[in-house]
């Protein structure tokens, strides 16, 4: 239980925590790295008098200096909650109403970062940013210059990024109207430069990951512990500007240039929605966990958070590109013992048995379908598959090859919008299960903090995926290896 609350709690560092029921009988345990839950951002609020209140919840929390504690009451009634506090009802509210918390700091609390500025806060930053002007082209790398955050806004000194297969697509411009002059990537790690009217969540220094979509944490889906699709922030390909006044943040000679994603992290300086920023522990190294906040996530939260292989379970992933390898990962770390790779091109195979993967097939070697050579492989099919391609014959394959009775298949990759899935009715009635995601089912802000400690905690394994590096000046080479089909990730060093 001491690491779920860890989990949940954010903010600063406590030694021990004590919890104590009404009834007196205590439940002590220890931990280091939990943090205070914020009151902005989760069901409480701040009187002037330094207490937090609840409607539904009494008595209030008191916030000492001295530390934090408060007592919960069980009936409380609210349609979704943080995770901490469920938690705490789940584990602790069995036998007792009422539970007493105690926090002790690991060191005093500080007044909030908020207050503070950096010296270039509220002023334009003239920096270095790849600009793509027409499709398919070179980046230039040129001056811009990019314009303080507005309400809700948060402006980042980008130190990392990645290239995504998301950005190649957009900046070849296939499948969709171009918009250019534009700034692209998503996939980045950097340090806050300064914060907009009504930012609490994060402050001046924190280190941060931005992601494509967000987590306004007031519409229906973020309410809900069973989605991650905002309602506000969900990912808009075909929008260049921001949101609060529909205007771009970067400019060149008074030029608007357009955004990408709410990102656009192939810049020195960005400004991003709140809601699109995962604050993250210090420690982590943002030369690697900076590809955590796309393609990462995406195929390892499929495999944990919807696929829920159990442990020695048989597992397929269907193209092992980044993210297909990402599902393999998540497959290695919830304890599968067959994970069977598909690919076509077999110069992948070699490199998948990093991320566990144990067997292989080519579709291209045999003469019936994938699904009935790995169903012969697996007596009747595989407990999990994943699929990554965005194929839509991969997508039929993928469900088509998972048992009956209790397979699970999920879709990752993103088909043509005008394809159609085909399969009989009797694979479904016949108890198989079909699922889609959405960057694994991770909610921005909330959940993927916790994969970087995946990675502090040597559970998650990152520098596998990294197989280039490159300094900014030299940001084409990387969509040249993309675009060759050579390495997973290529880390752009946007100091260098």
């Amino acid at each position: 239980m001491a690491a779920t609350v860890a989990r949940a709690i954010r903010q600063r560092t406590y030694d021990a925590v004590s919890v104590r029921r009404r009834s007196g009988r205590p439940v002590d345990w220890s931990t280091k790295g939990g943090r205070l839950p914020k009151t902005t951002g989760h069901p409480l609020r701040t009187t002037a008098h330094g207490e937090n209140h609840d409607d539904d919840c009494r008595p209030p929390i008191r916030v000492p200096r001295s530390g934090f504690s408060f007592e919960f009451d069980r009936r409380v009634k609210r349609e979704r909650e943080t995770s901490f506090f469920s938690q705490l009802k789940s584990k602790l509210f069995e036998k007792s109403s009422l539970v007493h918390i105690l926090l002790k700091p690991h060191f005093p609390l500080a007044e909030p970062k908020n207050r503070a500025m950096s010296s270039t806060a509220g002023f334009m930053i003239p920096c270095k940013a790849a600009v793509a002007w027409e499709a398919g082209k070179p980046l230039v790398i040129q001056q811009v210059e990019v314009a303080p955050p507005q309400a809700m806004e948060v402006r980042m000194k980008v130190k990392y990024t990645s290239l995504c297969h998301t950005d190649l697509y957009f900046w070849e411009a296939k499948g969709q109207t171009p918009l250019f002059p534009r700034i692209f990537g998503h996939e980045a790690a950097g340090v806050v430069e300064s914060v907009g009217e009504g930012v609490s969540d994060v402050a001046v220094g924190d280190h941060v990951l931005p992601v494509f979509t967000g987590e306004c944490g007031e519409c229906r889906h973020c309410q809900s512990e069973e989605s991650n699709m905002c309602d506000l922030l969900r990912i808009n390909t075909e929008r260049g500007v921001m949101l609060s006044d529909g205007k771009s943040r970067f400019s060149i000679n008074g030029t608007p240039i357009n955004h990408f994603l709410g990102t656009s992290t192939f810049s020195e300086y960005t400004v991003v929605h709140a809601g699109c920023l995962a604050k993250i522990n210090p420690l982590a190294p943002l030369d690697k966990v900076c590809i955590v906040s796309c393609g990462v996530s995406t195929g390892l939260g499929a495999t944990l958070n919807v696929a829920k292989p159990k442990q020695g379970s048989s597992v397929a992933i269907f193209g092992l590109g980044a993210v297909g390898l990402a599902a393999a990962e998540g497959a290695r770390i919830a304890g599968a013992s067959r994970i069977i790779g598909v690919d076509l091109n077999p110069n992948r195979f070699e490199e998948a048995k990093k991320f566990g993967v144990t067997e292989f097939v080519n579709p291209k070697d045999y003469d019936r379908p994938v699904q009935q050579v790995i169903a012969e492989m697996t007596d009747g099919g595989v407990d999990r598959s994943v699929e990554c391609t965005g194929n839509i014959n991969a997508m039929v394959s993928a469900f088509e090859c998972v048992h009956d009775g209790w397979g699970v298949a999920v879709l990752v990759g993103v088909p043509n919008k005008d394809a159609v899935f085909m399969t009989k009715p009797i694979n479904i009635l016949n108890e198989r299960t079909l699922k889609g995601t959405f960057f694994g089912n991770y909610k921005p802000r909330s959940d993927i903090p916790s994969v970087v400690d995946m990675y502090l905690n040597k559970k998650l394994e990152l520098d596998k995926f990294i197989t280039h590096r490159v300094p900014f000046s030299e940001i084409n080479k990387a969509f040249d290896l993309m675009v060759k089909g050579e390495g997973l990730r290529c880390i752009i060093n946007m100091e260098d």
